[in-house]
């Protein structure tokens, strides 16, 4: 292990050979000296979830798990019905068995942490496909028409404004709240932009209401988010919202409000995403350049070695900057495509790279710190 860094996984019958160790050795030892902390950014955990605690329900606790496993249920599946409530009772029939820890939250509910990886078992032991923690980041651009003239695009923040303009502070944070909470009960992870200066010279809401959503996509790159939402509403009765979603290098077009459309946001990446449990491996080459600290190497190892898709990897090649993987996946070459582009420090070079050894079509990424 080199400065903390994972150790290679590998197939024992891939074994790296002593010189490329040597040169993955090499490379780390090399560049160590002019290495800083790596940069971290908390997620909350997928198998940690808020639920109310009725204060004087003698049976409340035994409620709260079984409503937090419902919940994990769903994030892990990656649909809102997978289970009945009959199934999941013969599958979970004593949900506190699941339960590794919790404790209390605000206004009488229960912060509950779940054992994950022993639930998606239980799950796809019982043929139900299942759903890891690679979740792609969407982008949130909502543009907003009040009425009489106020139009907005909703940020990540509030800026500060005068007494005066409260209703308006007040009315897009509940807005901002609706698209949340929905996305934290499905486990998608959602932001919305900052709307600072570079925002503002990239993109007006002229450009949001009109549907010109080449600009907000070239916008969204600074956010590395590989699927972008962008939703234009007028409050009122006889107003239809209109919602367009860009992922994988798909178009879809939707109506509702914004809880039915998170809902539909989440249901289109957990068919992306999720794995059979009878789904075949698949041996996909995997070349990523850039990498040219070990806390490159170890960010980019890591991010690979965790995706739920991967269930093998190993190192082949290292050259320069570029070190080439063997990653062996659920699914084939798309579905690992489609998981390697939602991570924030990889980004497509384009180009398709021909293995000759495993006579399949590799990808290639460049890192991105």
């Amino acid at each position: 292990m080199i400065n903390g860094l994972k150790t290679l996984r590998t197939d024992s019958r891939r074994r790296p050979s002593a010189a490329l160790m040597a040169g993955i050795f090499l490379l780390a030892a090399a560049l160590l000296s002019s290495v800083g902390p790596a940069a971290a950014v908390e997620v909350p955990s997928l198998y940690t979830v808020r639920v109310p605690l009725a204060p004087n329900d003698p049976d409340a606790r035994s409620e709260a798990y079984e409503r937090a496993l419902s919940q994990v249920v769903g994030r892990i599946t990656g649909t809102r019905d997978a289970l009945s409530p009959g199934e999941r009772q013969t599958l979970f029939p004593d949900p506190a068995r699941y339960v590794l820890q919790f404790r209390p939250g605000e206004d009488d509910t229960l912060w509950v942490t779940l054992d994950g990886a022993t639930i998606e078992r239980v799950l796809m032991s019982a043929g139900h496909s299942v759903w890891g923690s690679d979740r792609p980041l969407t982008l949130v651009w909502l543009a907003v028409d009040w009425g009489g003239g106020e139009r907005e695009v909703i940020a990540s923040a509030d800026a500060l404004r005068s007494d005066a303009e409260a209703r308006s502070i007040d009315r897009n944070r509940l807005l901002r709240e609706r698209v949340q909470e929905v996305a934290e009960a499905r486990g998608i992870p959602v932001a919305f932009p900052l709307m600072d200066v570079e925002d503002l010279e990239s993109v007006t809401f002229s450009d949001l209401w009109g549907g010109f959503d080449e600009q907000v996509l070239a916008a969204s790159r600074r956010y590395g988010a590989s699927s972008v939402l962008v939703g234009r509403i007028r409050p009122g009765p006889g107003q239809r919202n209109r919602w367009s979603h860009y992922f994988g290098g798909e178009q879809r077009e939707w109506g509702g409000e914004p809880e039915e459309v998170v809902n539909l946001l989440a249901d289109t990446l957990g068919s992306q995403f999720v794995i059979s449990p009878n789904e075949q491996l698949a041996s996909v080459p995997v070349t990523v350049s850039g990498i040219d600290s070990v806390v490159a190497y170890g960010t980019v190892h890591a991010w690979l070695e965790n995706l739920a898709l991967v269930r093998e990897l190993s190192v082949e090649t290292v050259s320069g900057d570029s070190i080439r993987f063997m990653v062996r996946a659920h699914g084939d070459r798309e579905r690992l495509r489609r998981a390697l582009e939602s991570a924030r420090h990889l980004e497509p070079v384009g180009g398709i790279e021909t293995s000759a050894t495993a006579a399949t079509d590799g990808l290639a990424f460049r890192y991105r710190p």
